[in-house]
């Protein structure tokens, strides 16, 4: 689990990098799925395992389209809400996994473990809030809606991740990942041709490179979600990543964190040692 955060922690990173050095995010991202896909062809190929199994063709695709969609809906939010709502709504979708883990495949949750929730939920609002001040301008329902959407897509794409283990699928994660990849970067790069952008090559480096590590951190998340139940790993994974995010934006990107965003920090530490 630590491993998974460190890399979801990663990933973000390489692509807050991308956008810095002016990069065309739908590019990028698209790009990386379709280097992930290609690179998971050519290990299905070389190793002979079977491309067409049902289940991972659903599971799979199912999980690209809801990836394209929340990063489609994210960056059109970015553009239209305020930041700190956007990203308040992106951070608070690990809810969404936590209740259906429990609702739809039984997993336990201890009261310790619901209170530790609690405080994650309030921690990554606080972190989220801190970092991205809200434009000026009071919230009308047009915003409330998009934030709703953030979250829910979000939230979506999440518990596409918890029902490989749950369809069987974890001996066949990497079958599942090409799918998923294959989909999200065909489903993204016509969008991108659709909005008549050229590609330029160093959009297109960058989508590579990302893709690499992308690869890496979706197969060790899958990895430990085939151990670990997903009411313990999302809240958890949540908090580590949104806490090193902070830290390392505050230290490394010289983006204030602020007493709230400080006082966030100390809140996610305390929910995870709870959630554990």
């Amino acid at each position: 689990m630590l491993l998974a955060a460190g890399l979801s922690f990663g990933f973000g990173q390489l692509f807050k990098w991308s956008q810095r050095r002016g990069c065309h995010a739908p590019t990028v991202v698209s790009t990386n799925y379709i280097a992930m896909a290609a690179i998971l062809a050519g290990w299905h190929v070389w190793t002979g395992n079977d491309f067409a199994a049902p289940a991972s063709l659903t599971v799979g695709g199912a999980m690209g389209l809801s990836f394209i969609v929340s990063m489609l809906v994210m960056t059109a939010a970015l553009k239209r809400a305020p930041v700190a709502m956007v990203l308040t709504s992106s951070r608070l979708a690990v809810l969404i996994p936590v209740v259906v883990s429990m609702w739809l495949w039984g997993e336990a949750l201890s009261p310790t473990q619901a209170v530790g929730i609690g405080l994650a939920l309030v921690a990554l609002a606080l972190i989220a809030s801190s970092r991205a001040p809200a434009t000026a301008g009071a919230v009308g329902g047009a915003t409330l809606l998009t934030g709703l959407l953030v979250f829910s897509t979000q939230g979506l794409g999440q518990i596409c991740l918890r029902w490989v283990h749950y369809a069987g699928l974890d001996e066949q994660r990497l079958t599942v990942l090409m799918t998923c990849a294959a989909t999200a970067g065909i489903v993204g790069g016509a969008v991108v041709l659709a909005q008549g952008y050229r590609p330029n090559g160093r959009d297109l480096r960058m989508g590579i490179g990302i893709g690499l590590f992308n690869l890496l951190a979706l197969g060790t998340i899958l990895a430990a979600l085939s151990d670990l139940d997903g009411t313990l790993f999302f809240p958890v994974n949540g908090c580590l990543v949104v806490l090193l995010d902070g830290l390392f934006a505050h230290f490394w990107w010289r983006e204030r964190l602020g007493q709230l965003g400080a006082f966030g920090v100390g809140l996610a530490a305390l929910a995870m040692l709870l959630v554990l």
